[in-house]
């Protein structure tokens, strides 16, 4: 290919400057105006097989049943405290605490009133040390931990839905039902065709993937049955 060349006028021609790529500029795809360096970015986080913090249980609130117990002791303590203020105000007592220091003065212990009585503050009394010493919350399943300020929770009902779609998805299922408890997992398969015992080899593999991609601190326990299906009529 001809060197461009210009015509001045005169007759004579003149030779045009030619620009040369360099190398770095014939690399260069970052278009106008933008730099050729390409920026640097963090590598994505991935799950491993490793756990880098245990991660527990979520703690249950208990909102109703504080409100309801806080209700009961401001009814309870506001009560006697007016009954005391009337009593020390010279003003007779309220008839339903006289009728009870009188009941309860009266009545011997293995009364049957007194036994149930005593049977529902027990009754009461455990159920508020249960809830006291015991997380909650038992349909948040606890995700690892990667970073000590974050933590995550799955609920059951959405790691169901995900190991039921991903079991869909296996050759010769017809229908699954998933059941989702904190330590186990309870697959229960339709196959319509295929041997049943490739189909259940093909589930174990896949959902063993799916509970392992879930990210959850304390997989469950895996448990698959695969049936036929039965026949119409």
């Amino acid at each position: 290919m001809s060197e461009p060349q210009d015509f001045d006028g005169s007759g004579n021609t003149q030779r045009l400057p030619v620009l040369e790529k360099t190398k770095d500029a014939e690399n260069d795809t970052t278009g106008p105006g933008r730099s050729s360096a390409a920026p640097v970015h963090d590598p994505l986080p991935t799950l491993d097989d490793t756990y880098d913090a245990p991660g527990h249980r979520f703690w249950s609130a208990r909102r109703i049943p504080a409100a309801i117990l806080a209700l009961l002791l401001l009814f309870g303590a506001g009560a006697f405290l007016y009954d005391i203020t009337a009593v020390r105000a010279n003003r007779s007592a309220m008839s339903w605490r006289r009728s009870l220091a009188r009941q309860l003065a009266q009545r011997p212990l293995d009364d049957t009133w007194v036994l149930v009585g005593a049977g529902i503050a027990v009754v009461l009394g455990v159920w508020l040390l249960v809830l006291a010493v015991t997380p909650g919350l038992r349909g948040v399943l606890p995700m690892r931990r990667t970073h000590a300020d974050v933590r995550a929770g799955l609920h059951r009902a959405a790691a169901a839905m995900v190991l039921r779609d991903r079991a869909v998805e296996v050759s010769g299922i017809q229908s699954v039902r998933v059941r989702m408890t904190r330590t186990r997992a309870d697959i229960r398969a339709v196959s319509h065709f295929r041997e049943l015992d490739d189909v259940r080899a093909d589930l174990d593999d896949v959902l063993t993937d799916a509970i392992r991609s879930l990210g959850l601190s304390r997989p469950p326990a895996l448990s698959v049955r695969v049936a036929r299906a039965g026949r119409k009529g």
